[in-house]
């Protein structure tokens, strides 16, 4: 199929099943803040953000990837960190060449390796952050910086190395912030929208940019941040790409705005994001979240650090750092990462509700993934060994989850007609009622970590279940329970 570079053309396009099918993906944020690698630490960004507002968030930013933005804003814990560590005279463009430095003969493979290990099936690489400098040889020069670069090509190398293990390429390219283009410092609230570029050099900047990477790696998928310039023709954007890659995916965060910008604009919005923070802690909760709406097409919804309640019928995919940054962050400590307990638990939560888990890490400067942010997804990789075929290749069933006859969560995927129980703890007692199944209709329990079958039995009609007495630990247990399984209405 050739899709023309029209609305109606590039929405026909079908989610490919492949993406439905890989439910895990590693997020790499890699540029020049990972030679600061800082940020301050912050237990919940959406939390800081709904109760204190987004001055503070943007203030106390817990995203290392943010520094060039935080260390501008005086007064800030990153702004004192680094005159502190570097001096008052040394400028974000000064990391450059310690980046160069430390990349030049990194072990991409090393990487790629990482992502391997958690049982990720494809990987999402930040070719140019909102910093401005991309991890490619671009032959488009930046509007202000002329050859804004890496000396290495980073994006071609770490392609070849994931594609070599097996797993799909994705690049994430932020269109709606280039900070270096208009010299912005995000302050406020409205600084959301003035720090979006208007001038007019941006928008074949970007499309050059996007054009160039579909061209030359063909990643599997295209992941923009935050938003796309005023201007620019995204339908033969994506036209471009699903020509290019036709089994690939776009992401939902191509906004493009439609306010007319001019100064007096401009000073009433800066006048209106004064008077949202002042008025914050009155506004509901459901409308102070981090969120992207408004895209006109895209394959796939990215909620940022959220859980969702229930199925959503559009795929999704959650998008986390192990820690509460998705750049490496030296000033976290252990207890800032996720634990594996938490990440499996969460990870079956996420595909039970028709979604994809994005799980962030961060490189340093050299290219090494900090062991404990590596920890984490190991531990779900061994889990994915054992327990995938819940997992891998399924899809929701009529409803999400259950509880266990002592409160346990339990969560439930399908693949071809067969249902799967993820009990998300071990239940009190070794016997168990899994609440809402028709006992008549199971067909099996099969644990699917030791391949034991479990007794069954029916109370009052309802599934019950017994675990063995020396089965081992897990996380989450995945019980298979065989096809045509009813839910007791």
């Amino acid at each position: 199929m050739t899709f023309e570079p029209t609305w109606d053309s590039v929405s026909s396009h079908e989610l490919p099943s492949w993406y439905d099918d890989a439910k895990l993906g590693v997020f790499i944020h890699w540029g020049l803040y990972s030679v600061p690698g800082w940020a301050e630490q912050v237990p919940d960004i959406q939390e800081m953000l709904i109760t204190q507002g987004p001055k503070r968030m943007l203030s106390h930013n817990p995203y290392a990837e943010w520094y060039r933005n935080t260390m501008q804003i005086k007064g800030s814990p990153t702004w004192q960190h680094h005159r502190d560590t570097y001096g008052v005279d040394f400028e974000y463009d000064d990391f450059i060449p310690a980046f160069n430095a430390g990349t030049r003969d990194c072990d991409l493979d090393a990487i790629a390796a990482v992502a391997e290990s958690a049982g990720a099936r494809y990987l999402v690489m930040t070719t140019k952050h909102h910093e401005g400098f991309a991890l490619w040889p671009s032959i488009t020069p930046h509007p202000t910086k002329g050859e804004y670069h890496a000396d290495r090509d980073l994006v071609g190398g770490l392609s070849e190395a994931v594609k070599a293990r097996g797993m799909r390429m994705g690049l994430y390219y932020s269109g709606g912030y280039d900070w270096p283009v208009n010299d912005a410092v995000m302050v406020q609230g409205a600084d959301a929208v003035l720090a979006a570029p208007s001038e007019p050099e941006y928008v074949p900047y970007v499309t050059s940019h996007v054009s160039e990477l579909i061209e030359r790696y063909k990643p599997s998928l295209l992941w923009n941040d935050i938003g796309w310039p005023k201007g620019g023709d995204l339908p033969a954007l994506f036209a471009q790409y699903y020509n290019s890659v036709p089994d690939g995916v776009i992401n939902d965060r191509w906004i493009v705005s439609s306010m007319q910008r001019s100064p007096m604009r401009d000073g009433l919005l800066r006048l209106a994001g004064r008077l949202l923070q002042a008025v914050w802690r009155f506004l509901p909760a459901d409308k102070k979240r981090l969120t992207f709406p408004g895209a006109q097409w895209f394959d796939f919804t990215t909620p940022e650090y959220e859980v969702l309640e229930e199925i959503r019928e559009k795929k999704w995919e959650s998008t986390r750092g192990v820690g509460h940054s998705f750049g490496a962050n030296r000033n976290e400590r252990p207890e800032d990462i996720v634990t594996t307990t938490e990440l499996i638990r969460s990870f079956c939560d996420i595909v039970s509700k028709n979604g994809n888990l994005l799980i962030g890490i961060g490189p340093n400067e050299y290219g090494a993934i900090p062991e404990e942010q590596a920890i984490p997804l190991r531990g779900l990789g061994d889990w994915l060994n054992r327990n995938g075929e819940a997992i891998y290749a399924t899809r929701p069933w009529d409803r999400a989850s259950t509880v266990t006859g002592d409160g346990t969560q339990v969560r439930f995927t399908t693949r071809e007609g067969v249902l799967y129980a993820l009990i998300l703890d071990r239940p009190e007692a070794s016997t168990f009622l899994v609440e809402g199944i028709d006992a008549e209709s199971v067909t099996e329990a099969r644990l699917l970590g030791t391949g034991d079958e479990l007794v069954r039995t029916s109370r009052d009609g309802v599934l019950e279940l017994t675990l063995p007495e020396s089965v081992p630990e897990e996380d989450a247990y995945a019980v298979r329970l065989g096809t045509g399984v009813r839910w007791i209405s």
